[in-house]
């Protein structure tokens, strides 16, 4: 699928996943269909072991698309098709295969709040910030994935004020692994996800898999899918050629089988 607004370059086994969309990366109909297309797409491609997502521009995703939503008719079932679209939108990125880096460049509001929940790891600009706008726009939405991040009377206080976490807070609570200097975002984004690719992508895959699956898991119901995770894991040559470095005191050479 030829993607617009969702621009995605791959190089060294890293996908950089762009929101270009100006002029702040609203989202619609076509932005959950572009990003649904991206990150489906890289589910599939053996070429690419971690993507990076952020914005073009000064924002990262200022949410829903209002101004296209103002005196718009709905025909009959457009209401449930765009929420069924948004959902499956945000899904497609923690669903991914792949590890996927949020780079923060600047606001992330209500929808573009979730877009960042849905990542793996997180790292900010001092420009990027969360937060949750909807009740001052005649809109709902967004708690439940600030809860993935934020803790009570935080996510309630986001909710009901539209209260935006600045990006040192964002670091300073452990929501982001780093707040950086906005020109040092991509390189600092750019080493982790390297850091990652050098990983086994099958290793990595079943990591990431093992982790949306036991999030809301009990202990021993958890902890029992890990081990099973694990033994899959050994069937892989990556695993047996991990443990053969690891024994030869040398770096490992993956192959993703």
């Amino acid at each position: 699928m030829q993607t617009d607004v969702i621009k995605c370059e791959v190089a060294d086994h890293i996908a950089v996943v762009t929101m270009d969309k100006p002029p702040v990366n609203a989202q619609d109909r076509q932005f959950h269909e572009e990003t649904m297309a991206v990150f489906d797409g890289l589910s599939d491609r053996d070429d690419v072991r971690v993507a990076v997502l952020t914005g073009a521009g000064k924002v990262f995703s200022a949410g829903a698309d209002i101004k296209g939503r103002v005196g718009v008719e709905r025909q009959p079932g457009d209401g449930w098709q765009h929420s069924r679209r948004a959902r499956e939108c945000f899904h497609s990125i923690m669903e991914c295969r792949k590890p996927v880096i949020g780079a923060i460049n600047g606001p992330a509001l209500g929808a573009g709040l979730a877009l960042a929940a849905s990542c793996d790891i997180l790292i900010a600009s001092e420009n990027g910030s969360l937060g949750l706008p909807e009740i001052d726009v005649g809109l709902l939405g967004g708690g439940r994935h600030a809860m993935r991040l934020f803790g009570h009377s935080l996510t309630r206080r986001m909710m009901l004020t539209g209260y935006r976490v600045p990006g040192s807070e964002l670091y300073r609570l452990g929501i982001v692994e780093a707040c950086v200097e906005p020109d040092k975002l991509m390189d600092a984004a750019m080493a982790l996800a390297e850091e990652i690719a050098s990983k086994s992508p099958v290793a990595t895959r079943l990591a990431k898999h093992a982790l949306n699956t036991i999030e809301e898991m009990s202990l021993r119901d958890g902890y029992r899918f890990e081990q099973n995770m694990t033994a899959e894991l050994s069937n892989y040559e990556d695993s047996a050629e991990a443990m053969r470095a690891f024994v030869e005191k040398r770096a490992p050479v993956f192959t993703g089988n």
